[in-house]
C-alpha cells in the first residue's frame, strides 16, 4: 500500500504554560532539529484546529479537551506563512509542491507536564523559558512564533492565579 502524498498545508502549536515556558521538541530524524507540535491535515476537509489537536496528542500525548486542557486551551492565532519546502522533504508531497501553508496555534496548558513523545518522530523534549525555545529552534519561522508568544497569550495568562479553578 503506497503512503497518499501529504497536504501541503499544515499547524504549528506553540505549547505553553502561564509562566510563558514553552514545550520544544526534537527530531528523530534531523540531529539537533527543536520545533513545535508541528503536522499537516489529513484530508483536505480536516479542519486547522482538529489537525492541531490531533498533532499534538500525537506528538506529546496531551489531551486537547482533557479535565486539565479544555478545548478552550487551543487557539488560532489566524496567522499563516508560506514557506519554501525543505529539500529533504519534498519526497512526501506530491510531485511539482513545493511550498506549504502553515497555521498558528497556541496552546496553553496549566504547568509543565510530562510529555510521551512518538518515538518515531521526536526523541527528546524539554521546558525552556520562550526566548530560550525560541533560540533551540530550528525553523526561523518557529522561532518568530514564539518570540510572540507574550503579545498573543494575553494577559489572561500572565500568572497561574488567573487559571479558573486556581486557589
Amino acid at each position: 500500500m503506497t503512503k497518499s502524498p501529504k497536504i501541503p498545508e499544515s499547524v504549528l502549536v506553540v505549547i505553553y504554560t502561564p509562566e510563558l515556558d514553552v514545550l520544544v521538541i526534537k527530531r528523530a530524524d534531523q540531529h539537533e532539529f527543536w520545533q513545535s507540535v508541528t503536522g499537516s491535515k489529513d484530508a483536505l476537509d480536516e479542519p486547522l484546529a482538529v489537525t492541531a489537536a490531533r498533532e499534538v496528542a500525537e506528538e506529546t500525548g496531551i489531551v486537547v479537551g482533557s479535565p486539565d486542557v479544555p478545548a478552550s486551551a487551543l487557539v488560532d492565532w489566524r496567522h499563516r506563512i508560506e514557506y519554501s519546502i525543505y529539500p529533504q522533504y519534498l519526497h512526501r508531497y506530491a510531485p511539482g509542491v513545493t511550498r506549504n501553508t502553515e497555521h498558528w496555534f497556541g496552546l496553553c496548558v496549566p504547568r509543565r507536564v510530562d510529555v510521551t513523545l512518538a518515538p518515531r518522530e521526536h526523541v527528546d523534549y524539554a521546558w525552556l523559558p520562550y526566548r530560550d525555545a525560541a533560540a533551540r529552534c530550528y525553523s526561523p519561522s518557529n522561532a518568530e512564533a514564539i518570540l510572540q508568544l507574550p503579545e498573543r497569550a494575553g494577559p489572561v495568562h500572565a500568572s497561574p492565579d488567573s487559571l479558573p479553578g486556581a486557589a
